[in-house]
């Protein structure tokens, strides 16, 4: 009996992995589309989101059987009743790949004017975060959830230099205000996906120690 709990427990593991993996390579694209103006991909990315609905509700009933069937204690319960707050958050990162693709499909189709260096560097952070904070949740690893939650300032940085540029390039007359609104926008959904990975690294943490870190972050 133990040894087919531990294999449900490896096949919870596996996906959430696969599930993660998705709703970062869902980012990646949204953003892709947006430097190349790849309409096509940008509605895949928004098509797709079903997939990671499908994904969380999946999971959902796996740890739901095994709370029912096995009945957990202890570290186990707590394993599980993590995993299922944490695919509620990976589920939120991939909204927000739909939300930028909707953006970048209401932009006109014309190469985009500004660089997108701040937002990738965004990107590349709390892409960062969601592997660490999964690894974290993998490995069951508290020094890297902690990374992971330390991280969000770095991105919160990045966010707020972007904003105060773009402010600073409308106060100086720029033509692409619109253009400027938009990417502003689209950083924020990015800040938001650190936040959600900050979410999962605390749900870690609860997953390891019992105890709850402090979940400041409300969408």
């Amino acid at each position: 009996m133990r040894k087919n709990y531990d294999r449900e427990l490896e096949v919870l593991n596996h996906n959430i992995i696969e599930m993660a993996a998705f709703v970062e390579r869902a980012i990646l694209n949204a953003l892709t589309a947006l430097e190349t103006r790849d309409a096509d991909l940008a509605k895949r990315v928004i098509k797709r989101d079903e997939e990671v609905d499908d994904m969380e509700r999946d999971i959902e009933d796996m740890c739901l059987s095994l709370i029912l069937r096995q009945q957990p204690v202890a570290s186990d319960l707590r394993f599980i009743s993590a995993a299922l707050k944490i695919i509620t958050d990976l589920e939120r990162i991939g909204d927000h790949a739909q939300d930028i693709s909707e953006i970048s499909l209401a932009m006109p189709d014309s190469p985009l004017s500004s660089e997108l260096d701040a937002v990738l560097k965004m990107y590349n952070e709390s892409s960062y975060m969601i592997k660490t904070a999964v690894d974290a949740f993998i490995t069951r690893d508290e020094d890297l959830a902690n990374e992971a939650i330390a991280h969000d300032d770095v991105v919160d940085q990045l966010f707020v230099d972007f904003k105060d540029q773009i402010i600073e390039d409308l106060k100086g007359g720029s033509k692409d205000a619109e253009e400027y609104i938009d990417l502003l926008q689209i950083s924020k959904y990015l800040e938001r996906v650190g936040d959600h990975a900050e979410n999962i690294a605390e749900w870690v943490i609860f997953s390891i120690t019992g105890e709850h870190v402090d979940v400041d972050f409300e969408e």
